[in-house]
């Protein structure tokens, strides 16, 4: 079938969130005197870990740990680190290109929309995007293919009709349980190791122009 869409992730692939996500950990570990071990900081999983995470934290601290506070401030300093972010490396050459070949562009998210809206805001990414799918509208998260699902039923188009591009494993099998082409571009927190079954694997957008991924797919 004819590629009519284009349907991307968002953390960690349109832009580097991941990084920013861990480092903000690592500060808020810091600021407590301790240091975070990032081994087995990324689940293997869409969605909200942090929960875990402060739990994690409030043991290390003990009693003296405020969940409240802790949460505010590492979240003001993850804003800080996001709003300095750009498009990943060669993310917006496959936008224009795609723009420019007619083709129809979609987010699939396991992260909130209060998330992701924004941060394409600040980007200059949002208008691009004819349809966005993110995590609070489905019952599961990636590597349960209810959002890809989404995103193909917004676009009114079969699975045959679209490629994703991920960064996560979880993420890959998500999309190709959805009927998908998948091309991994693995974030640098992700083993490339473990994208065996993507479609296509790259280690970034810069390796090939739009057109010749396009062709290797089909």
């Amino acid at each position: 079938m004819t590629i009519q869409a284009l349907i991307f992730d968002f953390d960690g692939l349109l832009m580097d969130t991941e990084t920013t996500l861990l480092d903000s950990w690592k500060w808020e570990w810091r600021r407590h005197g301790l240091q975070l071990d990032p081994a087995g900081f990324f689940a293997d999983h869409g969605g909200d870990a942090n929960e875990e995470r402060y739990a994690v934290l409030a043991a290390a601290v003990g009693p003296a740990y405020d969940r409240e506070s802790s949460h505010a401030l590492r979240m003001a300093y993850r804003k800080t680190l996001n709003a300095a972010l750009s498009p990943q490396p060669g993310i917006s050459a496959w936008l224009d290109r795609a723009a420019e070949l007619g083709l129809r562009l979609a987010v699939a998210s396991s992260s909130r929309i209060g998330h992701v809206g924004p941060m394409l805001d600040r980007a200059s990414l949002r208008a691009r995007f004819e349809v966005l799918a993110t995590g609070e509208e489905v019952a599961a998260h990636k590597p349960d293919p209810a959002v890809y699902r989404l995103a193909l039923d917004r676009l009114g188009l079969p699975a045959g009709q679209a490629v994703a591009f991920e960064d996560t494993a979880h993420g890959v099998t998500a999309a190709q349980a959805a009927g998908l082409r998948c091309v991994a571009v693995p974030n640098p927190h992700a083993d490339p190791a473990r994208f065996a079954g993507a479609d296509l694997l790259l280690t970034s957008a810069l390796d090939l122009p739009l057109d010749t991924v396009l062709d290797r797919l089909s």
